[in-house]
């Protein structure tokens, strides 16, 4: 697990971090101040990490344009199936990441700092606590509040309307409003307090982008997406990692580093998240960027790639996947809960052999309604996700289609990383229990 831009290496105490040229970047963001620091962003081309891609100066920009008091919240409940990468950066190195909110609270003048962080995250809530304690001590903090909020184990606290909800002591049920719009601890509807949301990733890019320069940022990657990525490849795979590469790097290569499909088997499939047309094995060359990820109709999603080799099941895939965003769905949007529901039986029925015609037919209906009416991506991850199944993995699916069986007889379920264990240098994976 190597680094080539963030600190990922295991980075044990602030004097550590500083004897590495930690804090370089906040002290640049106080010379600066925060029309310099937005300056610095805009020309370093850094876009969110979180999955959507948005150019993280914008973001910050419109938040600091809105002349109101605002927050910050870090989005550190990361649940897409298939990614461990923010989980990794705060285990190893926290310290970046603090740097990272002070440096984004000092530029749209925040008072307070939120972390949603998932209560399972022990690890990580200690690394952060850790760094907190001994970054305030070291005077660095200065009076900023930063508080870890932890929340529950459900996908739509991922959610940045859903984070919000928690942060405020409700469910993760996402608003109809923006953090922008909508913010937190409102008094009237007239004044909101808007938030600045950006996710682990993003703000650990952060310090290192001021305090390195813009050009020396976008030396990596590509004109499109600068800068690197961290990426978490699993499944068919010799070896399951979580790397970081230059962005615009070809998925062939992040194959390569986990040591290619297992036992020397083809490649079938690749599902990058959940909510993203999958890839196929002539797609594997694509660059990891977004821009290139958009040309082909799919997405970049977190950087999470699971591998599926060609004793796979598309219709078995298919069915664990959005068995999970039917089980993730909040229910406040009947298009998305009845659509992930009833695309999810389709599929069963698929997998199954059961009138292969007429799950078809209602499969490819679902598709134009489910994202109809929604509060969140939830809906139309799952039309995105169907959709790709049935336009680009249909000869798969044919014998399903005609009443019969593809042979195979593993056994399916979204891919949601536990933990990591170094001694067998694999990830562990959570059961998800239907709703």
């Amino acid at each position: 697990m190597s680094t080539i831009l963030l600190r990922g290496a295991p980075v044990a105490s602030l004097d550590e971090y500083t004897a590495l040229g930690g804090g370089a970047g906040l002290a640049k963001a106080r010379e600066l101040g925060p029309d310099g620091v937005i300056a610095v962003l805009r020309d370093s081309g850094l876009r969110g990490r979180g999955g959507a891609g948005f150019p993280t100066a914008i973001k910050w920009s419109g938040i600091r344009s809105a002349g109101r008091p605002a927050f910050v919240a870090c989005n550190a409940a990361e649940g897409e199936p298939g990614t461990f990468k923010d989980r990794w950066l705060m285990r190893n190195n926290p310290y970046q990441l603090v740097e990272g909110l002070v440096i984004a609270a000092e530029t749209v003048q925040a008072p307070q700092v939120f972390v949603g962080i998932k209560e399972l995250f022990l690890q990580e809530m200690a690394a952060l606590e850790r760094a907190i304690d001994e970054m305030r001590s070291a005077g660095m903090i200065g009076d900023l509040m930063i508080t870890l909020v932890p929340g529950p184990d459900d996908y739509l606290f991922g959610e940045e309307k859903g984070l919000l909800e928690v942060i405020e002591g409700r469910d993760p049920l996402p608003r109809m409003h923006p953090p922008y719009i909508q913010g937190l601890f409102e008094t009237t509807i007239d004044e909101p307090s808007p938030v600045l949301v950006n996710n682990v990733e993003t703000l650990s890019n952060v310090p290192h982008a001021l305090a390195n320069g813009a050009e020396w940022f976008r030396g990596f990657g590509t004109d499109d997406t600068p800068g690197t990525g961290v990426f978490t490849i699993g499944g068919d795979v010799e070896r399951e990692i979580v790397v970081e590469m230059p962005m615009g790097t070809p998925f062939s290569t992040l194959l390569d580093a986990a040591g290619g499909v297992k036992e020397g088997r083809g490649l079938l499939m690749v599902v990058n998240g959940v909510s993203n047309r999958p890839l196929t094995a002539a797609e594997a060359v694509t660059p990891l960027d977004h821009g290139s990820m958009r040309a082909l109709g799919t997405g970049l999603g977190s950087g999470g790639f699971t591998v599926y080799d060609e004793t796979a099941c598309v219709a078995g895939v298919a069915e664990a996947m959005t068995a999970f965003l039917m089980n993730g769905s909040c229910g406040q949007c009947l298009p998305c809960k009845m659509g992930a529901t009833e695309i999810r039986a389709r599929f069963d029925e698929l997998r199954e052999g059961i009138d292969g015609p007429g799950a078809v037919e209602d499969l490819g209906s679902w598709v134009l309604h489910v994202t109809d009416q929604n509060r969140c991506g939830l809906g139309s991850g799952t039309s995105a996700f169907t959709a790709g199944i049935l336009s680009h993995f249909a000869e798969y699916l044919a014998v399903h289609v005609a009443g019969g069986s593809c042979g195979t007889h593993r056994e399916y379920a979204a891919p949601v990383i536990k933990d990591w264990d170094p001694a067998a240098g694999r990830f562990t994976y959570r059961a998800v229990a239907l709703k």
